[in-house]
């Protein structure tokens, strides 16, 4: 039998054993950040027990890890340096016993999450980079997008803990908003004179920071989706599915404030979507109108007996004002129980 690209039995052969080595590989990898991740926890640990010992305390003080730093690189080379060290101190008495790491994020990621001084915030974004699997770079720009405080804004006390504790679950479609939405990847320049058609635009060409924004479970369908009634063509700007919620997401990009017209042009969306997109097996979708404005009592009317499917929510091109969320929450966590 001749072993050719065209026989069937090699090729699934030569499938096997590379699914088999891809496999072996990734195991391979975890394992070796699983137990990076215990010893460098380990080596913290060691540091904060000797550094409790008093005498030893008095008498090493501040040149501890300067001394360890020297000793150890002189056995083992590179690995030890002073900041290494303080890192491995500091992952230890972050993670102290009973909190130990998860091994599905990297020490890469725990060097990140550790900069984080708020315990809640931190434990939100270590819980939420393992959900989305997020790169190094992704979680990054969700710290400085300060993602965290903005889904917590507006929330009681108790959902603040609880998504502080869990991450960001999505069960129903309002989990999915965000308010507001921050498109500086966009990189527009004030006093941000653009058209819709060019904010898409730029939307489009930087894909897949925006599907970083919108959350997990999204999926890009179509821009300008054109859908035709009464023999006249409407324009839907940009199509999602999310496979979490199974259901079409239509998002409708609004270079100023959001107007009654807009909900009422999304609703219609809705409904076509609803009766005639929609196959077995799918939701109901749900609809964004994404203006940069909007007027809360406006919206609130004109969301009167409309799909609790449709949403106005608002984006910025610039990065929230993180000292005035923090606040914000600060004051909502500071609330006696009612």
């Amino acid at each position: 039998m001749e072993l050719t690209k065209e026989n069937v039995n090699y090729q699934g052969l030569v499938h096997q054993i590379s699914e088999t080595f891809l496999q072996g590989q990734k195991k391979a990898v975890v394992s070796v950040n699983s137990h990076l991740l215990e010893t460098y926890w380990s080596v913290g640990q060691y540091i904060v027990e000797f550094e409790q010992k008093g005498s030893e305390k008095a008498k090493y003080g501040i040149s501890l890890i300067k001394e360890l730093s020297k000793d150890l690189s002189e056995l083992h080379g590179k690995g030890f340096s002073i900041s290494n060290l303080k890192r491995m101190r500091q992952f230890y008495l972050a993670y102290p016993i009973g909190a130990k790491p998860s091994h599905q994020l990297s020490w890469s990621h725990y060097v990140e999450l550790m900069k984080i001084e708020d315990k809640l915030e931190r434990s939100f974004y270590e819980k939420q980079a393992i959900l989305e699997n997020w790169s190094i770079p992704e979680l990054k720009r969700q710290k400085k997008a300060s993602l965290f405080l903005r889904l917590a804004a507006s929330k009681d006390k108790e959902k603040i803990l609880q998504l502080a504790k869990q991450g960001q679950t999505l069960e129903q479609p309002k989990d999915i908003i965000r308010e507001p939405y921050v498109l500086e990847f966009l990189q527009i320049p004030e006093p941000y004179h653009l058209s819709e058609t060019e904010i898409e635009q730029r939307i489009i060409g930087s894909l897949q920071h925006f599907l970083l924004e919108l959350g997990k479970g999204f999926a890009f369908i179509g821009r300008q989706y054109r859908i035709t009634l009464g023999n006249r063509h409407h324009y839907v700007d940009l199509v999602f599915y999310h496979h979490i919620l199974k259901c079409f997401v239509l998002i409708d990009l609004k270079r100023e404030e959001a107007d009654y017209e807009d909900v009422g042009q999304m609703n219609m969306y809705l409904g076509y979507f609803e009766n005639e997109e929609n196959t077995e097996g799918d939701n109901p979708p749900i609809g964004i109108v994404l203006a940069r404005e909007k007027d809360e009592l406006l919206i609130k009317y004109a969301m009167h007996n409309v799909s609790s499917q449709l949403f106005v929510s608002k984006y910025q091109f610039y990065l929230p004002n993180r000292e005035e969320l923090k606040a914000l929450i600060e004051r909502q966590l500071s609330r006696d129980d009612e």
